[in-house]
Order: C-alpha cells, then sequence, then structure tokens
C-alpha cells in the first residue's frame, strides 16, 4: 500500500485513541528509522524509551529467530528454560526474591496493586495504596486509579476507590496521607509522563521509612526509568532504597512486548496459587527478547554509557539555554531528560520531524529525549544541531 492508503485505512478502521504524526515507517537501523519514502529519521524516542539497543540489533533479532524456530508458546502449567534464564538474571540484577512476568508495563501495576492488596488483606485488613500527584501507571482500570492526574480518569468513573495522592516529593504530605488503612506506597523514582521529575532522595526514605515501620509496602514503577536507562539497571539503585515491589516493562523487551513484576519474599508469601495468572506472560519469545536485551546491555555497559552520554547530552541541551531565553530547565538522569520551556513543546517536535528528528513532548511543556541507548556522541551532536534549528 502508498503511504496515504495506508494513513487513510488506519484512520478509518483503528480505534480513534491516538494522536498520529503523517509518517509511515518501515525499518530501522541502530537509532536510524526509515519511513516508506526512505526518509531518514533520528530517533532520540526510542517508541518512548522501548528500543534501548536501537532499530534491527543484531542479538535481539538472532535471539528472537532462534526461540521462534525451536518453540514460541506453550504455558506456565509447564517451564521452559528461556524463562528459568530470564527469571534469574532479573533476581541477579536486582536483588529482589521473586518474579511474575506480563505482557506490558500496565498489566506489571495491575498485578502489582493484587499483590499490595493481598498483602494488606493478610495484615490488618489495610488497603489503602498512596501515590502521587502528577503520576502516570497505566490505563486500565487499576492502573488508571492509582495514576494522580484526574484528566486520565474522567469518563470511567466510578474510578476504583482506595487511593489517595500526595504532592510529589512533599514528605509531610507523605506522612499526614499514610495511616491504618495504607498496605502500600507507590512511586516512580523518576516521573516520566509527568514532565521527567526526579523523586528527591529524601522522599523517597520517608515513603520507605514510612512502610518499614508500619508493615506496609513500598512499590518503585521503574517500566520507563528501569533497564539501564538512568545509569544503573533500575533507578532506585542510585538512592539504594531497595523496594518491596518492582515493575518494569518497555525496554526489557526491547521492542517485544513484555512486563515484569518483582518483589521480596514478605510479599510473595501474601499470595496463593491461583491469585493471579497470564496467558501469554513469560511466552518463551518475550523471554529470549528479554534475556538478550540484558545480556548486550550488561556486555556493553549501557548503564555506564548512560550515564556518560546522559552527562555529555544535558551539557549540550543547558548551552541552548543560553541561547534561547525560553528553555526554562534541563533536567534528567541517564539518558532520561526533559527539557522544560515555557510554551507549547508540540511544534517543537512537529518542526523536529520535518527535519528527520523524532522526540516527544510530554506535560505540554517539556521536550522529553529518551533515545536508544546504543547511541554516540556523534548522534546527540547530530541531534543538537536539528533542535537548535527547530527551536529557531
Amino acid at each position: 500500500m502508498k503511504k496515504e492508503e495506508i494513513i487513510s485505512v488506519v484512520e478509518k478502521h483503528y480505534l480513534p485513541v491516538f494522536t498520529r504524526q503523517p509518517v509511515v515507517f518501515d525499518r530501522g537501523q541502530g537509532a536510524v528509522i526509515y519511513d516508506i519514502d526512505g526518509k531518514e529519521y533520528l530517533d532520540f524516542f526510542a517508541g518512548i524509551a522501548v528500543s534501548i539497543l536501537g532499530h534491527n540489533h543484531p542479538a535481539l533479532v538472532a535471539a528472537l529467530s532462534r526461540q521462534s524456530a525451536k518453540l514460541i508458546h506453550t504455558t506456565n502449567i509447564f517451564y521452559t528454560e528461556i524463562q528459568a534464564n530470564l527469571v534469574k538474571k532479573l533476581v541477579d540484577l536486582s536483588g529482589l526474591d521473586r518474579v511474575f512476568l506480563a505482557n506490558s508495563g500496565t498489566e506489571a501495576i495491575e498485578g502489582a496493586i493484587k499483590l499490595a492488596r493481598k498483602y494488606g488483606l493478610k495484615n490488618g485488613g489495610k488497603f489503602k495504596i498512596i501515590s502521587a500527584l502528577n503520576s502516570f501507571h497505566g490505563r486500565t482500570l487499576g492502573a488508571l486509579a492509582a495514576t494522580g492526574q484526574v484528566k486520565y480518569h474522567k469518563g470511567f468513573d466510578p474510578i476504583l476507590s482506595g487511593f489517595e495522592y500526595v504532592d510529589f516529593n512533599d514528605s509531610a504530605a507523605l506522612k499526614s496521607a499514610f495511616d491504618d488503612e495504607t498496605c502500600a506506597v507507590l512511586l516512580e523514582p523518576i516521573q516520566g509522563e509527568g514532565g521527567i521529575i526526579e523523586a528527591h532522595e529524601e522522599f523517597l526514605k520517608t515513603a520507605a521509612d514510612l512502610c518499614s515501620q508500619n508493615n506496609a509496602l513500598l512499590i518503585f514503577d521503574e517500566i520507563q526509568s528501569g533497564i539501564f536507562r538512568s545509569g544503573k539497571p533500575f533507578c532506585w539503585q542510585h538512592f539504594g532504597i531497595k523496594p518491596d515491589i518492582m515493575t518494569i516493562a518497555k525496554a526489557l523487551g526491547g521492542g517485544f512486548p513484555i512486563g515484569a513484576i518483582l518483589c521480596n519474599e514478605k510479599v510473595a508469601a501474601a499470595i496463593d496459587k491461583g491469585d493471579h495468572g497470564s496467558t501469554f506472560g513469560g511466552g518463551p519469545l518475550a523471554c529470549a527478547a528479554a534475556v538478550s536485551v540484558l545480556d548486550t546491555a550488561e556486555e556493553l555497559k549501557l548503564d555506564k554509557k548512560a550515564q556518560e552520554l546522559g552527562g555529555y547530552m544535558m551539557g549540550k541541551l543547558r548551552d541552548l539555554k543560553k541561547e534561547f531565553p525560553f528553555i526554562k530547565e534541563v533536567r534528567g538522569k541517564g539518558l532520561l531528560i526533559g527539557m522544560e520551556i515555557d510554551k507549547d513543546g508540540s511544534a517543537v517536535v512537529k518542526k523536529a520531524l520535518e527535519k528527520g528528528l523524532i522526540i516527544n513532548c510530554t506535560s505540554t511543556k517539556v521536550i522529553r529525549f529518551c533515545p536508544p541507548l546504543i547511541i554516540g556522541k556523534e548522534d546527540v551532536d547530530k541531534m543538537i544541531t536539528i533542535l537548535k534549528e527547530s527551536l529557531r
């Protein structure tokens, strides 16, 4: 099909929930992606912080090819070696004890909510979960209820009850909201959709202390910040504040759908057989993709690369701030970076796309950069050149 026909079919028949750009992508290589007409784009969005190995990485392609030739699907009623390999890798990386494999980030959040509620039920009948204003945890009804942004709730009432929201990084508000009914505190170490806002160490420590002292659970949503993007395998490792439950997804499969819930033995002891499950979660193809991503990330030391290139890129973006007074702040950690401007950022994103650069605007005025972790300094320099032209 030609470009116009492809767009026409999707617009006519796909559920109209996305605001799409009029570009049809066809193939990719590394940090570059090509549209159906052959135009080249530098990808500094990575499918919303997903494709950390870039596009068409040989290790990931080979892993999926090998596994698909052996076994594509079975069921969790049985065992597979590739699932065992992934589970062990995640346990070793995180220091947590148990893993449940799902298909997406929102599924991981739903499972984490169920774990927290079951734990609370068995420990005094507690049910309330505190999360942060401006957070984003997913679009299914449970994850939506945990999300502290009213705009996402509209039209879906009644929202699941038992959630309370506090200002992010406000320790006093968190202490005030915490009570005898609280079973868990759910936080993003970096609010991604909320505008690349990093949690203060003191706020995370307050949450950890409250949970520890009151037999509640600390949950970290690492769906966007995890898997080496922040400069560590998981962002909480910068602070040394270990959660009871962690959710991951996005980059874990390098583009293949997979999510995971990790927890300690205390949490796992509260769940019973039959309390949760998944037909496709932890399937052979998804596990093969994730093992390949983790192996390659460790081999290429992508955590160190994210730290080094992230620092380089932040410096270049802050140089732009001197030239463009409407740039208010550059912030982030590793290669999850936000540049806040005092205007609607969508015009910058659109102009950059026209010039062959894929970036994103989140929270209306924050330009978000979450490129593949395999990029080099030359990619950052090229991005800055295009961005500067787009800002002008």
